[in-house]
């Protein structure tokens, strides 16, 4: 295969994988402070990339048409409202059902990935067709053969290592990150020491929901298109992502993530027709390496309710 294609495999397949990383740093940090699986994630992440994607047309509307004020002010509104969001997802869905069975959790928050994926279809402008997402970064390209490095994806590549790079800094440098690890650790402890357990879920919540917001608005600038359905599949690979790295680890979502990026791009290259196969491929490898290890690659600890 020619270097320069190969390179640009590799490079799209470093793209995938950051989104799919910060997407399974949330389903992990849910399942670090309450021992569930939200799946509500991924339509979240919807509802966040269009929360962005209504700023950037309420900016063009009254004129502010600067691409990086665009830029900064879709990714500051549509992390705070998913913030928000999470959060009153946390204490209004997630905390009173946290004695009833898991499965009730699983229900519901299934359910309301349906609710915000149809109000996303049903009440925004048009909502069921696919909307071009508008290209805010600088599109240059350096040609090197066939290899070409765009630099909008360079700059993604950093904000999402950037915020990947906060969230290790947040969890193991800051009081807070002690209180979710705390938390994570054993509830009933960290309670007795003091912690406000409520406000660490909250927090949690809230943070994983913002990062999911940012892969969306991650998706969209890279793919110039968004549509109401996907978070279905990112959420999915994100959850696949998370598991295979071991659930309640945040460095084994990460690895997941990438790891689930690096099959799909050998199966686009190694397989016939890989539109159609690559994701198959992906998920069968996912599979078997569940099959060999449950507990995932870098397992941290196992809970009951999974």
């Amino acid at each position: 295969m020619d270097a320069g294609l190969l390179a640009q495999f590799v490079a799209n397949g470093l793209m995938l994988g950051m989104m799919y990383a910060l997407v399974a740093v949330g389903f992990t940090l849910f399942f670090g402070v309450l021992d569930i699986i939200k799946f509500s994630h991924g339509d979240v992440l919807t509802v966040g990339t269009f929360t962005g994607f209504s700023v950037y047309l309420g900016l063009q509307m009254i004129g502010a048409t600067n691409p990086w004020l665009q830029v900064a002010a879709v990714l500051v509104v549509a992390t705070g409202a998913m913030a928000i969001l999470g959060a009153l997802i946390a204490k209004y869905l997630v905390m009173p059902l946290k004695s009833a069975p898991p499965l009730n959790i699983l229900l519901v928050t299934l359910m309301l990935g349906t609710v915000l994926r149809e109000c996303v279809r049903l009440f925004f402008p048009d909502g069921a067709n696919p909307k071009r997402f508008p290209r805010l970064l600088p599109d240059d390209a350096v040609a090197l053969g066939s290899f070409n490095l765009r630099l909008d994806s360079v700059l993604l590549f950093l904000g999402g290592l950037a915020v990947i790079v906060a969230i290790h800094v947040l969890i193991n440098r800051t009081k807070l990150g002690l209180a979710i690890r705390a938390v994570a650790q054993d509830e009933e402890t960290a309670k007795t020491m003091g912690i406000n357990f409520t406000l660490i879920v909250l927090v949690t919540f809230a943070l994983g929901s913002a990062v999911a917001a940012f892969a969306g608005v991650m998706n969209g600038l890279y793919y110039s298109e968004i549509n109401f359905g996907m978070g279905l599949l990112l959420g999915v690979i994100g959850f696949s992502a998370a598991i295979v790295g071991g659930l309640g680890n945040i460095y084994g979502a990460i690895l997941g993530g990438f790891l689930f990026a690096a099959l799909q791009t050998i199966g686009a290259v190694a397989l016939p027709f890989a539109s159609a196969y690559k994701d198959v491929f992906a998920f069968a490898v996912v599979i078997a390496i569940m099959a060999w290890r449950p507990t995932g690659l870098i397992a941290e600890r196992t809970s009951e309710r999974v």
